[in-house]
């Protein structure tokens, strides 16, 4: 009997940092696109960093919403920086729908506001850790669930960088090292998995209208985060869902021919 190559009933997908933002709107195109989603989140603080993060209510919401749209979503606390919890998250997805088919880390976080040397280390070493260890972190434990796929697959690995990974911002030494380095990763993650049906890639945002830029706008004692708008040919904010849009093509078989690739989609920012 030959074996089954058909592609699978149901595309499965994990993505971190989903309890807002950039996150939860990737979980939201997601499954209004027929996927199934392990949402997962921090849900809770970081001491060492001045700003709240998710809630597990809020991730709740973006798994409510889903679901009210025909979407099947299940949510799991999990902190990037804890591969186990990663790795217990993607066994779930395995457990409940059979294979992983793409793996999106969006989680990160901002500190700043003084020049690098004078950044106290627990928030730099906290940007470092959610920032660029938890997309190692995820690929650590994702890609084997991708590679578990049969031939042919149709895998993805993506992250989340940002135009930080290319622009020198004072103040925010920390978090443009730790999106280079995501950028790096991804090429040389791509470079891997050559030959393997499995792809990765990046996207890189602007100005967003998140809590992270919020955040940014306090650090550089701006009056609101929508005075970053003037530094992009788009004139605006974007919004979360612009960027999730990416994401879901870049995890869609539109976007099988491209590996490797760290994708702007900042208003133009970059030019």
């Amino acid at each position: 009997m030959e074996p089954d190559t058909s592609p699978p009933a149901h595309r499965v997908a994990i993505v971190t940092g989903a309890a807002r933002g950039i996150g939860a709107a990737t979980v939201a195109a997601l499954a209004a696109g027929g996927w199934c989603v392990v949402a997962t989140d921090r849900c809770a603080d970081d001491p060492a960093l001045p700003y709240p993060l998710g809630t597990r209510a809020e991730l709740a919401r973006v798994a409510k919403a889903a679901q009210a749209a025909g979407g099947e979503v299940v949510t799991a606390e999990a902190d990037v920086r804890d591969p186990r919890a990663l790795a217990a998250a993607a066994a779930e997805a395995e457990r409940r729908w059979g294979g992983l088919d793409a793996a999106i880390a969006v989680a990160g976080v901002i500190a700043g506001g003084v020049p690098a040397w004078q950044v106290p280390a627990e928030q730099e070493q906290a940007v470092l850790d959610t920032n660029l260890s938890g997309v190692l972190n995820l690929a650590r434990v994702a890609v084997p669930a991708l590679l578990r796929r049969p031939v042919p697959r149709r895998g993805r690995f993506i992250a989340v960088a940002s135009a930080a990974a290319t622009r020198g911002l004072p103040m925010l030494a920390a978090y443009c090292a730790a999106k280079a380095g995501v950028a790096g990763f991804i090429r040389a993650l791509a470079a891997e998995l050559g030959g393997t049906g499995v792809t990765a890639n990046a996207v890189s945002p602007g100005s967003t209208a998140t809590p992270i830029l919020d955040e940014s706008a306090r650090l550089y004692s701006l009056p609101a985060a929508a005075d970053f708008a003037s530094q992009q040919p788009h004139g605006r904010l974007l919004r979360p869902g612009e960027v999730a849009a990416v994401l879901a093509f870049l995890a869609g078989d539109g976007a099988s021919g491209m590996t490797g690739a760290t994708i702007p989609v900042d208003g133009g920012l970059a030019l």
